[in-house]
């Protein structure tokens, strides 16, 4: 049964929508003292200049769209992010110091552009980075004591990423489609002394690598990834100037395990291993061939800076009931020593979440999350599709699900085919075909829900966010009769549309899944959209969209929006001035309620 509609000021959902975190952080590397982080300390998220001495905090952005992410000079001096116009992700890299002061735009020579990658080496000798365009990738590489011509650059002609530097930026690895056919890359290795490509490194057809980063230790080449090759990603060290290759093996690892961080003096890396969407972390000392397993606590690691002076290893941390936090583990044991960080405030706890798993229409085993009010089903269900596809839904903190638990709504989100961590095929299986499996995946978690009670057979509402907004939009017109309303925030409605608009890094991405262009590809692109089953649609529909969204542009929608208006179909659309989704928590809360009002109106609650 449906609770009261609570939509007052210290409801516990917008206490936790509100809560303050600090989603990303970096050390500098040749002065640790200084650090990076990323959070909404502000109610926007901004970059901050972190005292990792003292855990002081300094806000060093105040874009009104917010700052999604940045990078830090290896002397600590410099704070770099991708300047742009109101959250579009195309503009130019600018600098800032660390101490606060005027933002310098380093690329005032190039059009603008999208990207994000940029570093500087371990040493702090070069910068690199890449900017992408209608003609391609293209990367550059700067000797920072000669910053007016690049040292080095490059194009590629479809999905590409990089260039990573090795500690003096003697080498650059550059990660590229243009073997693979597909959204995995080979590796392209270049002397940086003379241009020249030196070597390449990819496992042939039917998989992919991630690449990881050179060891920080001085003169040391190696670099560290993980390839797909068996099917499942493992680690390894290889070593371009050489060619020497060392695979990371061991019967512990289970699913996808990936190479996380060097230890400083490159003796040791920090490996994450993810499967079927849980968590493990391992150290692994190279000379000695020794793994060990650290005992984590259940929840979500993430990415932090890895390993310390003092031997403990840094890392952000969450779970489905408690918001992120910076903590320290253990180096030996992985037990969490203490927070990092402390913003200093009580946030509402929310409902866990538990695993489970059904079979999907062609017999693949569907792993998704659950959770559920307390009290007797069935209850009104929410489903829920991530973002991606190239992604996978975890036991992390989201204050958005817990809105519908305190409310009376069972949660349930799915990893349909293409999400990540249940191995290569699993995750090509919709290569060519978007959309086609995961709408008979979400079909069959529907008739799951009902057949165990939990869901309320006719108070069903879809929703999910980029591509889940997607998969909401496609499934309502696909499979109309499951649905009392559907929800999507910054969707994808017409796949050729969107390709005409859409910034170039989202374009490769878009050719490799399909095989090619639309103009290659029409009748894919025209299968796969959305605004194809117009006609099918029964339920209403919400859509939260950006007016500067490049990745789901604004014009596709409006086609849609008009073609379902002149079919008599009911559609909303909430348009908000910014880009790919919001980053000021107070339009998340509008947006929340937006949702909330919304279901209870369908519902007729």
């Amino acid at each position: 049964m449906l609770q009261a509609l609570n939509v007052e000021a210290d409801a516990p959902w917008k206490q936790r929508l509100r809560a303050p975190y600090i989603s990303e952080t970096s050390r500098a590397s040749q002065n640790p003292a200084r650090g990076l982080a990323v959070s909404n300390k502000s109610g926007v998220i901004q970059l901050y200049a972190w005292n990792t001495e003292t855990g002081e905090l300094t806000q060093i952005t105040d874009d009104p769209a917010g700052v999604r992410g940045g990078a830090i000079s290896a002397d600590g001096e410099t704070i770099y992010y991708l300047r742009d116009r109101r959250g579009n992700e195309i503009g130019h890299y600018a600098s800032v110091p660390f101490d606060g002061g005027a933002v310098e735009n380093i690329t005032p020579d190039l059009p603008e552009y999208a990207s994000h990658f940029l570093a500087e080496c371990a040493s702090g000798r070069a910068l690199g980075f890449f900017a992408a365009d209608e003609n391609g990738f293209h990367f550059y590489v700067y000797d920072l004591s000669a910053r007016e011509t690049p040292q080095f650059a490059i194009t590629k002609g479809t999905l590409s990423y990089g260039p990573l530097l090795s500690q003096d930026a003697e080498i650059a690895v550059i990660a590229t489609s243009e073997k693979t056919g597909s959204a995995e890359y080979a590796l392209e290795a270049y002397d940086l002394s003379s241009g020249a490509h030196i070597a390449e490194l990819w496992d042939g057809a039917g998989s992919g690598i991630i690449p990881g980063a050179f060891s920080p230790a001085p003169a040391d080449m190696r670099f560290a990834g993980s390839s797909s090759a068996g099917g499942y990603h493992r680690p390894f060290i290889w070593n371009p100037r050489s060619g020497e290759r060392h695979d990371i093996q061991s019967a512990q690892f289970q699913g996808d395990v990936k190479f996380w961080n060097w230890s400083p003096d490159g003796g040791r890396l920090l490996l994450h291993q993810i499967s079927g969407a849980m968590h493990s972390l391992y150290t692994y000392a190279i000379a000695e061939d020794r793994l060990r397993r650290l005992n984590l606590p259940d929840g979500v690691p993430y990415r932090g800076s890895g390993f310390l002076p003092d031997g403990g290893i840094e890392i952000h941390f969450d779970h489905s009931s408690a918001p992120p936090r910076l903590v320290e583990l253990d180096g030996e044991t992985g037990a969490i020593k203490h927070d990092v960080i402390d913003l200093g405030v009580a946030v509402p706890a929310g409902t866990a979440w538990r695993s489970v798993s059904y079979q999907s229409t062609n017999g693949a085993r569907i792993q998704a999350w659950l959770a559920t009010p307390p009290g007797a089903g069935p209850f009104p269900t929410i489903v829920h599709t991530h973002g991606g596809p190239t992604a996978v839904m975890v036991n992390r903190w989201a204050p958005d699900a817990q809105v519908w638990l305190d409310h009376g709504f069972a949660f349930f989100s799915l990893n349909y085919h293409g999400s990540t961590t249940f191995g290569y095929d699993f995750q090509h299986a919709i290569d060519g075909k978007l959309g086609a499996l995961e709408v008979e995946d979400i079909a069959a978690g529907v008739r799951w829900l009902i057949d165990k009670g939990i869901a309320k057979s006719d108070a069903i509402l879809k929703t999910g966010v980029s591509y889940g907004g997607y998969l909401t939009l496609l499934a309502l017109g696909m499979k109309p009769d499951l649905w009392a309303g559907g929800m999507a925030e910054v969707a994808i409605a017409d796949w050729t549309l969107m390709y005409e608009d859409q910034a170039e890094t989202l374009r490769g991405y878009q050719r490799s899944m399909f095989g090619g262009s639309p103009d290659e590809k029409p009748e894919a692109h025209r299968k796969s959209s959305p605004i194809t089953y117009a006609e099918n649609i029964q339920a209403p529909i919400l859509v939260l969209q950006g007016e500067n969204d490049t990745r789901c542009p604004a014009r596709q929608m409006r086609v849609y929006e008009r073609r379902l208006k002149a079919l008599g179909k009911s559609i909303e659309v909430h348009w908000f001035d910014a880009g790919h989704g919001s980053l000021d928590n107070e339009e998340l809360v509008d947006k929340k309620e937006m949702l909330l009002r919304f279901a209870y109106r369908v519902l007729d609650a």
